[in-house]
């Protein structure tokens, strides 16, 4: 039973790698066509396709509404019952059909035509090199502006039914459009942290400025505080730590860390002295935008449990604890 799954891989394999051929040489010209249409589109990418192309089209919708490109799935028997209202001028419909003669999906052609919304067909058909067009094209991709090629040499299943290397193609080549998109729109790590605020994704880009203590919670002392009123504070708000601030810019920090080495050097002179004589002047900080996961990788070089959050004049914004980032999932 490996050789046969071995087997399934390489056909797949062989047939994705016929696809990357396409789109580096005869197919370029159609590729790039397909990006800057969707890149100029001023609506919505309308992915529409029937059985296992379908499940394919809801996958190259969600890869590019998480990448910049606002997209969604629209299946074609509930299109021709009333969903089609949901293709307004200004969208650009992408077509998936192995046979480019999926009967649910040309019953969308004339309405796709009338509303003028440009269509971009993922089939079956063998475009590229044009010298190997044998017949006439399929409907699906006669009726498209610009026609992709998702052909391939076999199927994996045995008995040539099953899409299987078909399907993968397809799934390859809507990764490569939603990439060169993402890439066009120069989008970036903050654009992807904002369209996933929650799971794992959301939790690995979430920023400092969500997990931060802020406002009343912040511990804070001036210069001149006397070293009984800090320990209060930092007992009160209960971060082991608390900033010291002239006006509101942070000039220090004073940790528990700090006092336990100063009453084991000075003992009980300690309470005599004020914040300014006890802080550790120049704390690391991080700025609020900076993802969690760059505040924990300041506190696991400087083997630290809590940051300064300040913003580009210095000004003190908040403290992360380190056990506001086991939330994260990243410890």
């Amino acid at each position: 039973m490996k050789h046969i799954g071995e087997n399934v891989v390489r056909i797949e394999a062989e047939a994705l790698r016929a696809l990357a051929d396409r789109i580096a040489g005869p197919m370029a010209d159609a590729f790039n066509r397909a990006v800057e249409l969707i890149y100029r589109c001023t609506g919505r990418v309308v992915v529409t396709g029937m059985g296992k192309s379908g499940i394919i089209a809801r996958k190259i919708a969600a890869t590019l509404s998480s990448t910049g490109t606002p997209s969604l799935f629209m299946h074609p028997v509930d299109a021709v019952h009333g969903d089609l209202g949901m293709v307004v001028r200004g969208d650009v419909v992408m077509a998936l059909s192995s046979s480019g003669e999926t009967e649910e999906i040309l019953r969308l052609l004339a309405t796709i035509k009338r509303l003028q919304v440009p269509l971009i067909s993922m089939t079956g058909d063998t475009l590229f090199p044009v010298a190997s067009r044998s017949g006439r094209l399929s409907t699906v991709a006669a009726a498209a502006d610009v026609a992709l090629d998702c052909s391939v040499a076999q199927e994996a299943c045995s008995l040539g039914l099953a899409p299987t290397a078909s399907t993968t193609t397809m799934l390859a080549l809507g990764d490569a459009l939603a990439m060169a998109l993402s890439e066009k729109r120069g989008f970036k790590e903050e654009d992807f942290a904002n369209l996933h605020p929650g799971g794992n994704l959301g939790k690995r880009l979430a920023r400092v400025e969500t997990l931060m203590h802020a406002g009343d919670a912040v511990p804070r002392v001036t210069l001149k505080t006397k070293m009984p009123d800090v320990i209060y504070e930092m007992s009160r708000k209960k971060l082991g730590v608390t900033a010291v601030v002239e006006g509101e810019k942070l000039v220090g920090i004073i940790s528990d860390g700090d006092l336990r080495r100063l009453l084991e050097k000075r003992g009980k002179d300690v309470l005599d002295l004020t914040a300014a004589e006890c802080m550790t002047g120049n704390p690391k900080t991080i700025a609020p935008g900076e993802f969690a996961a760059t505040a924990i990788a300041i506190m696991e070089e400087k083997k630290i449990t809590s940051l300064a959050v300040v913003n580009g004049q210095g000004k003190l914004e908040g403290i992360v604890h380190l056990h506001d980032l086991w939330g994260t999932e990243m410890m």
